[in-house]
């Protein structure tokens, strides 16, 4: 075995200079080594990196989130606090919809809108309440109407002014009517058509109110003029089989199996009346007498209920049969006590 070499010697001892190595221990003296042999000193000394490489990686590193990046490093030395993860500040749920609702009624265009929209409805209201008033007003005439006729009927108010106006003052400016022509009272196959204007709903001791005018056309067919006299003649009725109208003269023939009766209708005192011009029978030419009377019977029975001093104006004869016109002016509508058929007004 070899011997280590020794530093120069001095007389006396060893050399006492401090850069001396020191002396080191024989080889036979050392303990020996148990176990597998020690690592290389390349493998027990720990993998370091540079500061500078490290600094390089965390560089390169991906980004981490925003309030991780935004904490300031504290100061060496400064206490160090836990760090609370940084959360979304919170609103209330109706804060967002406050501003937009804020936002829409500032915003000009927005009011534009609004008032559009509310415009829009309160004419499709008034529109509404038009459309059912005048409905329940033409409901409650041709009631009244169908009560004195004896037939059914439509009525329709004036389109000037609404009619809820004219509903708010009670004051109806137009007003027309028509029957459906199956009878009036007791005369069969007569329809009417009645035009009413200026009519003022006003209680009153004596009145439910007043008409300005009324004017009813009335159209009597032939046919129905023959079931008339049938049914309101008893004797004489009972042999008209047919009726025929000419207009040439201006006569209503009445037929039946035993004779002819040749009227003119006419108007008198604002009645309407047949005044016999001829009567045969069995070939035999009668006396008017025999006839007139039963016809004037059956005429004044047609216009005697008439109400509110309706009057015959004119009466014509036409191929069809008999057009007369009926009216009166300032007439006065019954009260409820006076006449029942005018409850509904």
């Amino acid at each position: 075995m070899t011997n280590p070499p020794q530093g120069p010697s001095y007389p006396g001892g060893p050399d006492p200079s401090p850069w001396a190595r020191p002396a080191q221990t024989p080889p036979t003296e050392r303990i020996p080594h148990q176990g597998p042999p020690p690592a290389p000193p390349t493998e027990r000394i720990p993998h370091q990196q540079p500061a500078g490489a490290t600094e390089r990686i965390a560089q390169q590193a991906p980004p981490t989130e925003p309030p991780t990046q935004h904490i300031p490093r504290p100061h060496p030395g400064a206490p160090v606090y836990p760090t609370q993860t940084a959360q979304p500040r919170s609103y209330p749920a109706t804060a967002p919809k406050e501003s937009k609702l804020r936002r829409f009624v500032t915003d000009p265009l927005s009011i534009v809108l609004i008032l559009v929209i509310v415009a829009a409805l309160g004419l499709a209201a008034l529109l509404g309440g038009e459309l059912y008033a005048r409905h329940r007003g033409n409901a409650v005439v041709a009631k009244v109407v169908e009560c004195v006729v004896k037939d059914q009927a439509d009525a329709s108010f004036g389109v000037v002014p609404p009619f809820l106006w004219q509903h708010l003052n009670r004051h109806y400016t137009n007003l027309s009517i028509q029957t459906a022509g199956n009878q009036v009272l007791d005369a069969r196959g007569m329809k009417l058509n009645i035009d009413i204007k200026d009519v003022k709903l006003q209680n009153s001791a004596d009145s439910a109110g007043t008409i300005g005018s009324l004017v009813a056309t009335v159209n009597w067919t032939a046919d129905g003029i023959k079931q008339t006299v049938q049914d309101a003649i008893p004797l004489f009725g009972g042999i008209v089989s047919g009726v025929k109208t000419n207009t040439s003269d201006g006569t209503v023939e009445l037929d039946g199996p035993l004779g002819t009766v040749i009227s003119k209708p006419r108007v008198t005192d604002g009645n309407l009346g047949l005044e016999v011009q001829s009567v045969t029978g069995l070939g035999f030419t009668l006396p008017s007498e025999s006839v007139q009377p039963a016809l004037d019977a059956f005429t004044s029975h047609l216009t005697k209920d008439l109400p509110m001093g309706i009057k015959v104006d004119s009466v014509q004869v036409t191929d069809s049969g008999v057009t007369s016109q009926f009216s009166t002016q300032n007439a006065t509508i019954p009260l409820t006590e006076q006449d029942a058929c005018f409850a509904g007004l």
